[in-house]
């Protein structure tokens, strides 16, 4: 049997010559590239007599080559004889219109069945220019239709999608990235594309990368994951979460799967994760200062109960805490002299200095402490309302150096001071300080730290009603 039978095919050139070198090997490739084909193809010459019929035709329909090839069109064996007549006349009219023609046929299979294919058929040209027959590939109508779907969800997303797509390569560099993308990483579509991730975000970029190669080697993650990023903005760093699903993209195209990249799929949940981690910082405060009060109604002494409330208070929220007395001078004649404008402080209690543990008072002796004016703990007294202080971005040294010169411990770069009132009077200040791996004081701190305040301030106040009631 000559190549061209077995590839399905007829030889339309006339009787091979032998000894013609290269007509064999042309055969050959043509049989190759028909059977290798993913679509059905068939064809037909001017007469309607099918000359082509590739492997994909007969896994479609059962027929074989040598079954399909030399029929007249498809009636009596591929079409039912009702539509014979009218699929005959819709395929031969390819060959005399321009461009490729687009039909839906219910075509029947070896074994009876009928199968729904969509076809496309474009005249085939003689060396005249004339039509010399026509091709027809089709394809079942429901692979046809997953992949316009692929296509189509494709696009959706790169286009419509509310949530940021990108394709990262095999190098973790952006290939693809889609508009709300785009939008979330603050930069244009294409200026994205091909850049180091590091580039694009201050901090996450070791988690991220970290993620995307162990989905290169090992595939989807079973669920999404929350990462926390920095974007680089032009008004400084932008922290942002976001919730992350990954999908390694393999081509279907190699016998083996060959990682092409991954497909990044990430929506901003930066405001559901603040409010969540809001709520539960607010409930676990909340608890503390429910502890706190119990704790404080079983002290004998009111201002142990004071302490009490600073050792409940500092758990989550600070490394340490000051408590300190208003201390006017008095007048010869052994009363405060209200008219005296400085304001003198007097350390009542502190938290330990070295190792952990509960705070201790400190007040007996009633040594005034030495902080020099424009204290933030003074302010706090003058303003009667809350202070905030930090020694900035500087080096750990100068940090030191700012911390030790207003009287408090060496590792302290933050600190916010709430002052303590009872009964329209001002008793003190209670002095929150955090070192270097906190942040700053915000306003939930601010808000708290007053809550702990009046609770201090009842306790100091009353341990001052007691003393008071003992010397009568």
């Amino acid at each position: 049997m000559s190549a061209s039978r077995r590839s399905g095919t007829t030889d339309e050139l006339g009787p091979e010559e032998p000894g013609e070198p290269g007509e064999s090997g042309g055969s050959d490739l043509l049989a190759a590239l028909l059977d290798g084909m993913d679509a059905a193809l068939c064809a037909f010459d001017a007469d309607g007599v099918v000359t082509h019929w590739n492997r994909e035709a007969e896994r479609i329909l059962g027929w074989t080559a040598a079954e399909a090839v030399g029929r007249h069109g498809f009636a009596g064996w591929a079409v039912r004889s009702a539509d014979a007549e009218e699929v005959q006349a819709r395929l031969m009219s390819a060959m005399h219109a321009p461009g490729r023609q687009v039909h839906e046929f219910a075509l029947v299979t070896k074994d009876g069945g009928r199968v729904l294919v969509r076809t496309q058929s474009a005249a085939v040209r003689g060396p005249d220019g004339k039509p010399a027959g026509l091709y027809c590939a089709f394809s079942e109508v429901h692979a046809q239709i997953d992949l316009e779907r692929s296509i189509a969800l494709s696009e959706a997303l790169f286009e419509d999608a509310a949530w940021g797509v990108v394709l990262v390569d095999a190098d973790l560099r952006p290939a693809v990235v889609n508009a709300h993308a785009a939008r979330a990483l603050g930069i244009g579509r294409t200026s994205a594309l091909g850049r180091p991730l590091g580039e694009l975000l201050a901090q996450g970029v070791e988690e991220l990368e970290a993620a995307l190669t162990h989905v290169l080697a090992e595939g989807a993650p079973p669920a999404p994951a929350e990462m926390w990023v920095s974007l680089r903005t032009a008004e400084g760093e932008k922290r942002r979460c976001w919730r992350s699903g990954f999908v390694r993209l393999a081509s279907p195209l190699a016998e083996e799967p060959v990682p092409l990249g991954v497909g990044w799929l990430f929506q901003d949940v930066t405001e559901v994760k603040q409010g969540e981690q809001e709520g539960a910082l607010l409930r676990f405060r909340s608890h503390q200062l429910h502890r706190a009060a119990r704790a404080a109604a079983e002290c004998e002494d009111a201002a142990e109960a004071a302490t009490v409330h600073l050792d409940f208070a500092l758990a989550g929220f600070a490394d340490h805490a000051l408590i300190d007395r208003v201390a006017r001078p008095a007048r010869a004649d052994g009363h405060e002299d209200a008219a005296e404008s400085a304001v003198r402080l007097v350390r009542l209690a502190a938290t330990p200095a070295g190792a952990p543990g509960p705070s201790q008072l400190t007040g007996a002796a009633g040594l005034p402490v030495r902080y020099a004016a424009g204290h933030p703990a003074v302010q706090c007294v003058e303003r009667a309302g809350t202070v905030r202080a930090d020694a900035g971005s500087v080096p750990a040294e100068l940090a030191r150096q700012w911390a030790l010169a207003r009287q408090w411990p060496g590792d302290s770069v933050h600190a916010l001071c709430a002052v303590l009132r009872s009964r329209g009077q001002t008793l003190g200040v209670v002095t929150f300080l955090r070192g270097s791996g906190r942040h700053r004081f915000e306003r939930t701190d601010t808000a708290y730290a007053e809550d702990v305040a009046v609770r201090i301030a009842a306790a100091l106040d009353l341990a001052d009603a007691v003393r008071g009631k003992d010397a009568d």
